[in-house]
């Protein structure tokens, strides 16, 4: 069957075929994105419109109520005393006088309502209009206020985008719908909990999200142009070469994807020598929607900050982009000049980057990354799709946030790279015991294109032509970087790595298929499948990151501060001393911190006190023991808001000394010997010269 995306893409030269295997027990080897062999022939959804922003349109208040606060000095509350020990019935029968005597002055007949504090109650009028009649008793000289009982949604309402829930209303599926967005459950152990997150907000318009990759469909509903009330800013196409490009030129300021297909004949020949024949991917619109697609627009999907705006860089062509495009582009996006092209007049931000090779960081990426991380840009890139091996260029850079892909269960999908440079992992989807022609169960939902060559009809992806990889777990975090930022657009990178890593869930332990391994360091040519990643404190962390990223908790922390104790030697010894240090805390948007206290929750036999102050950014414990020992830190910013992190740090037996080893511990009997022999031959030679 043809396949739709070729695997994570080449960044240097050609894209390899890296299959995503290890999905499940049985897994079988596909694409990063799956068959599109009734793509060319899906027609255009017709989904009906729902109303824009329907989830968030405000209730009206419960009909003739009206919430009611006398003055601490009112006639009405000292004729109908309220004692604290009351009898309901007796509560009953006071408000029932007090509403009784308001109404008489007003003119109205009110019942009393529930009471909601000391001087509070609810009183009605049946069929009366709630704001008119809050009007008329605030008047009244005994009032302090008069409002409606008005009514409030819980603000975890899903949106009302038809593929977001888990029965789909796609023809094929998936059935899970967009999983990986809503809360975790027992079955979803890696969705990424938006849906929380959006309680805050969808996102600002005033961050931006590039995305370099092949460009985008600008015509797809869940994207559009941002002129005409899209998600997607202008952008611009960096790839140089026009043969590459496909589109008929070399750099313009047209992003537009026209498709990145390589036909049988072009495969081997020429530029692409090193490419195989392919479809079109329209991998670029597909990331992009995963980061910012409209939500409640009554069309497809939801991507994961639907409020911020989309960059669209298009660096990649035909089987490959140039590095040297790649990187001129990282520097545009971020607001920094390139010559013979016009300035970006909307840096992002955060950048994706769903593409790479494999191979250590050069020098040249690494040089393009220490520009944006200078100017507050946060960069995200995928792992790498080659099963298990060592994270790729540009993940493996210094400062870019790396990103692993997660199975539903929350272990190690099979094709995902791993290692020492990941810095969070996220839903990559899995398919699960999937055979020739059966649907994939848990994809990453995602916006496409029809096309197999050049563009048709506007899709999403499905269960048949179906999106997996580490490129898609990126832009989702690059998406709940959006929404962080979004909090706090001051934020520094450090600040943004600190509030997505400090707010991570813990990997499973027990959720993958039977037989299935702890994660191990990774090695180049060495396959590693589904795998148990490491949490905190484990000897091999981190490989796959510091946890299961989470999009709620991430945002309440960016809006809310969050304490953070790093602990420094991470292995204590008994006799060595322990430095504790909060200074990588985060304080809400405007605050600064102006106090923080250590407490020694539980010395666990090791310790028994701090060895120095308790109220400064850093503590020292020394143990004189071997156990556990518990330290809680509280941080108040200064607006008197506090946070507090708590860790357990287990000091072990110092090594045993080498008796072999100079300047090692306890002498040996057979080391004083030696020693004593040496010292007889000095006297010796020293008598011998002397004589």
């Amino acid at each position: 069957m043809p396949t739709r995306f070729p695997g994570l893409l080449a960044a240097s030269f050609v894209v390899s075929a890296l299959l995503a295997t290890g999905t499940g027990p049985s897994p079988a080897a596909s694409s990063e994105t799956g068959a599109a062999a009734a793509a060319a022939a899906s027609p255009s959804r017709n989904l009906a419109r729902l109303p824009s922003g329907a989830a968030s349109k405000p209730l009206a208040p419960v009909p003739g109520e009206v919430i009611v606060r006398f003055r601490a000095d009112a006639a009405t509350l000292k004729a109908h005393a309220l004692a604290g020990d009351a009898k309901p019935e007796t509560v009953a029968t006071v408000l029932a006088r007090r509403a009784a005597a308001l109404g008489s002055r007003a003119g109205r007949t009110l019942e009393a309502g529930e009471p909601v504090g000391e001087r509070i109650q609810v009183v009605r009028q049946p069929g009366a209009d709630a704001a008119e009649l809050a009007r008329v008793l605030a008047a009244d000289p005994e009032v302090e206020f008069a409002e409606p009982n008005g009514r409030q949604r819980r603000l975890q309402v899903p949106p009302s985008d038809p593929l977001y829930p888990f029965a789909s209303r796609q023809p094929n599926g998936p059935d899970a719908g967009q999983w990986y967005l809503r809360p975790p459950d027992n079955t979803f152990r890696s969705s990424i909990d938006a849906q929380t997150a959006w309680a805050r907000g969808f996102g600002s318009a005033s961050i931006v999200v590039a995305v370099l990759d092949t460009g985008v469909r600008f015509e797809h509903p869940d994207l559009g142009r941002v002129a005409t009330g899209g998600k997607l800013l202008p952008g611009y196409d960096f790839v140089t070469d026009a043969t590459v490009a496909n589109d008929g030129d070399g750099r313009d300021a047209d992003p537009t994807d026209p498709g990145d297909w390589v036909a049988s004949g072009e495969a081997g020949v020429g530029v692409f020598a090193d490419c195989s024949a392919s479809d079109s991917s329209w991998h670029g619109t597909a990331t992009a929607s995963l980061v910012g697609a409209a939500a409640n627009n009554g069309a497809g999907m939801a991507g994961t900050a639907p409020g911020v705006r989309v960059l669209p860089v298009r660096v990649l062509g035909k089987c490959f982009g140039r590095d040297s495009d790649i990187q001129a582009a990282m520097r545009w996006a971020a607001g920094i000049p390139v010559a013979g092209v016009p300035d970006n007049p909307n840096p992002a931000k955060v950048i994706n980057l769903s593409l790479g090779s494999t191979g250590a960081c050069s020098a040249a990426y690494q040089a393009a990354v220490d520009e944006l991380t200078a100017r507050g840009v946060v960069i995200v890139a995928a792992a790498g799709n080659s099963a298990g091996e060592p994270v790729g260029t540009p993940a493996s850079c210094n400062g870019v946030m790396a990103v692993s892909a997660l199975r539903h269960a929350g272990t190690k999908v099979g094709f995902s790279d791993l290692g020492p440079q990941i810095a969070v992992s996220a839903p990559g989807g899995n398919c699960i015991n999937t055979g020739t022609n059966d649907p994939c169960l848990y994809p990453i939902l995602a916006a496409l294109n029809a096309g197999l060559t050049t563009p048709q009809a506007s899709i999403w992806s499905d269960s048949y032509d179906y999106t997996v990889g580490t490129s898609f777990a990126a832009p989702l975090v690059a998406g709940v970087a959006g929404l962080v930022a979004s909090q706090n657009p001051a934020l520094t990178v450090a600040q943004v790595r600190t509030l997505l890593q400090g707010t991570v869930r813990p990997f499973p332990t027990n959720t993958g298929t039977a037989g299935t391994p702890a994660c191990a360091a990774p090695a180049k040519g060495v396959e590693q499948l589904e795998c148990y990643c490491p949490n905190r404190g484990a000897a091999s962390y981190p490989l796959c990151g510091a946890g299961m990223v989470d999009a709620g908790a991430a945002v309440a922390a960016a809006a809310n501060g969050l304490a953070v104790i790093d602990v420094n030697p991470t292995s204590a010894l008994r006799g060595q001393a322990v430095t504790l240090d909060s200074t990588r805390s985060v304080t809400p948007p405007g605050r600064t911190v102006s106090s923080r206290t250590w407490q020694l929750v539980s010395g666990g036999g090791a310790v028994s006190a701090f060895t120095g102050p308790v109220n400064g950014p850093t503590a020292t414990l020394t143990p004189t023991a071997v156990g556990t020992f518990v330290v809680r830190l509280t941080v108040t910013d200064s607006a008197g808001a506090s946070q507090s992190a708590q860790v357990s740090v287990t000091a072990t037996e110092p090594p045993a000394p080498d008796p072999g080893k100079n300047g090692g511990g306890s002498l040996s009997a057979a080391w004083l010997a030696l020693l004593a022999l040496a010292a007889a031959a000095l006297t010796f030679k020293a008598r011998s010269r002397s004589s």
